[in-house]
């Protein structure tokens, strides 16, 4: 019976020790502190690809993305600087670039850099069909954007940092234009958080009744398949105003 016992606590404790190890593994603010800040742009270092961590960009070319809803890129598209950057003004059509491969459970690391008066956005769970024009039709949206000097008048929930239409950043540890932001969006499941700077900017439970009454109250009302799908491609918006994107990872969860 004292063996038996003893078995018992030992499995407990066990299996309570490998709970916190995939809590932790998979919390937001810890997935952010396995990235290197200080390592050179757009590469991996070895802690990080033994954490699982993969390159989308190299600074060098576009392999791993393509233009929404057609084959290569869109001419608008260069590499500058050794970073992912538009160079006209988006268009009655999608010109946007996505991954190539679709992601249900992730972690989501980017640097960017804005304009004045700058606007774009890092889209996801987005559904590659010719039924849509735009990614925004069917994905979230991180928003990216110089908000400050934006000329018209906006609401919270457009502000840099937040779920576009959705949820307000919770603060704004957004940079000034000209310096490089760093962005980690995590989805686990049906949470959802959004990291700014290192600090949490938006989270929140998909399908929660919360989310249910923002998303049929507001603009996406008029978007029946908004936030329709729980695996996608993962897009970088071209929204006609200049913006840099770079050292763009992903961690599978």
């Amino acid at each position: 019976m004292k063996n038996l016992m003893n078995k018992s606590i030992f499995l407990l404790a066990a299996i309570a020790l490998f709970s916190c190890g995939t809590t932790k593994t998979n919390d937001p603010l810890s997935l952010n502190s396995e990235l290197d800040k200080n390592a050179p742009v757009n590469t991996l270092t070895a802690a990080e690809a033994k954490n699982k961590w993969q390159l989308l960009f190299d600074g060098q070319n576009f392999t791993g993305w393509h233009g929404y809803n057609m084959q290569g890129i869109p001419d608008c598209w260069i590499v500058e600087d050794q970073a992912l950057t538009m160079t006209t003004e988006g268009g009655a059509e999608s010109q946007d670039i996505i991954t190539d491969k679709t992601y249900r459970n992730f972690a989501f690391s980017a640097e960017f850099r804005l304009t004045q008066a700058a606007n774009s956005g890092i889209i996801f769970q987005i559904k590659e069909d010719s039924t849509y024009k735009f990614p925004y039709e069917t994905g979230p949206e991180f928003q990216v954007m110089d908000h400050e000097n934006w000329p018209d008048k906006i609401e919270d929930w457009q502000m840099c940092g937040a779920n576009y239409a959705m949820y307000p950043p919770k603060s704004k540890p957004f940079r000034p234009v000209g310096e490089w932001n760093q962005v980690l969006l995590v989805v686990n499941g049906n949470h959802v958080t959004q990291i700014l700077n290192g600090e949490v900017v938006v989270e929140y439970e998909k399908y929660s009744d919360e989310w249910k009454k923002l998303r049929e109250s507001g603009k996406w009302a008029n978007f029946p398949d908004y936030g329709k799908f729980d695996e996608g491609h993962i897009s970088l918006q071209n929204h006609g105003t200049k913006v840099w994107y770079r050292n763009i990872k992903i961690k599978e969860i």
